[in-house]
């Protein structure tokens, strides 16, 4: 009989990410760790599926504390190496599902979009407790594995809100995933805070524009944040202003929070 509680933990940013192994780091001491990624770059695939040719699955040497543990990678999306992982690889049932670490904070309306979400989001909906963790970066980190991150601060919590999952407590009703995000100058000493997810977009697609050639560049986006507007207690308001870590416990759920009498006799149109 197992003893150990089995860890899963996968990402968006693919089976080479320093963030994995991270992450992976973090919460070795807690469990058994079964570690699913894609197999290349998917960050923005939100919790999409796609069709799979390729239906390998890869082997990796990853050595986690002078261990060297194998890993699995798949040519799908963060949502499908989730779902390989919990019903194919795992011996047994997954105890507590970790996404990340991300390169990149995932803060702001435009989470849905984000694989690391997605993955935990995927994980939620087969009952599993997951965290949905990602670092600020600078933008030019976004779509790298580069080794000048450093991602300790966001492995201690990782570990802390592990441990907290693994210990027994219960997440209250609509509470599915733990979304985690640490100011990128964080140190095991700053304090976190509980919030919202902003109504804001962070991230901000910009206009295409021809180069001298006319040819048209896509200049990707931006990050833009209207302070004026900004509510106190959102995830952006802790990362950006505050500098403290946001824990925003988010739902499977996406139901408006409207009075559905009152929206019935919306579009009945009555007054």
């Amino acid at each position: 009989m197992q003893s150990k509680p089995l860890i899963l933990i996968t990402n968006d940013d693919g089976i080479g990410s320093p963030g994995l192994v991270a992450a992976a780091q973090a919460v070795a001491p807690l469990g058994d760790v079964l570690i699913v990624a894609p197999h290349q770059q998917q960050s923005g695939a939100g919790r999409s599926y796609r069709k799979i040719t390729d239906r390998r699955v890869h082997r990796h040497t990853i050595h986690i504390d002078g261990r060297a543990l194998t890993a699995f990678s798949i040519d799908g999306t963060p949502a499908q190496a989730a779902g390989k992982g919990v019903l194919d690889l795992a011996d047994r049932p997954v105890a507590l599902a970790v996404s990340g670490i991300n390169f990149g904070e995932n803060i702001g309306s435009g989470i849905a979009s984000s694989g690391t979400v997605g993955a935990a989001l995927e994980l939620a909906a087969m009952n599993i407790p997951a965290l949905a963790v990602s670092l600020q970066t600078p933008r030019e980190y976004y779509f790298t594995h580069s080794d000048n991150v450093d991602f300790s601060a966001a492995a201690h919590f990782t570990r802390l809100f592990a441990e907290k999952i693994l210990a027994g407590i219960n997440l209250p009703f609509d509470v599915d995933v733990l979304k985690i995000d640490i100011p990128t100058d964080a140190t095991p000493d700053t304090p976190w805070r509980i919030t919202t997810v902003s109504r804001q977009p962070y991230h901000h697609g910009l206009p295409s524009h021809p180069d001298n050639r006319g040819k048209q560049v896509d200049p990707g986006f931006d990050t833009r944040v209207d302070f004026d507007t900004l509510e106190p207690g959102s995830d952006i308001y802790a990362v950006v202003v505050d500098n403290v870590v946001s824990v925003a416990p988010i739902s499977l759920d996406m139901s408006s929070r409207v009075s559905l009498p009152e929206m019935r006799r919306l579009l009945n149109g009555h007054k």
